[in-house]
């Protein structure tokens, strides 16, 4: 199963469920803005992703600077502002039995395919 961490108002995020459809996809949608990951799915995807946690949020959303985070801002405490703040998390992510991804390329999904 696939599924997709989908924002409909991000281009990329877009992008990324009609690659997916392109491919014969039908992915599980997780609006995440609407029912945000807890923080434990969220290390998941990060740990699966082979990032950081800092790669994983939006550091140019208003709320990044607003509550005072940095790049020495510890992981614990970045992860509790995503899942409070959803729309700091890197998107989209996408899920197959092959891995995960956030789709930015949009191209960088074709390696879990």
């Amino acid at each position: 199963m696939t599924t997709i961490y989908h924002n409909p108002r991000c281009s990329k995020s877009r992008q990324a469920l009609e690659r997916l459809r392109d491919k014969g996809i039908e992915p599980d949608i997780i609006r995440y803005l609407d029912a945000p990951p807890s923080v434990e799915k969220l290390r998941e995807l990060v740990d699966a992703a082979g990032i950081t946690v800092h790669d994983a949020i939006r550091t140019k959303e208003a709320e990044y600077k607003q509550l005072g985070l940095s790049p020495d801002t510890p992981d614990e405490e970045l992860l509790a502002a995503m899942v409070a703040h959803p729309r700091l998390i890197e998107r989209p992510f996408v899920v197959t039995a092959k891995g995960v991804r956030i789709a930015r390329p949009t191209e960088a999904i074709d390696e879990i395919l």
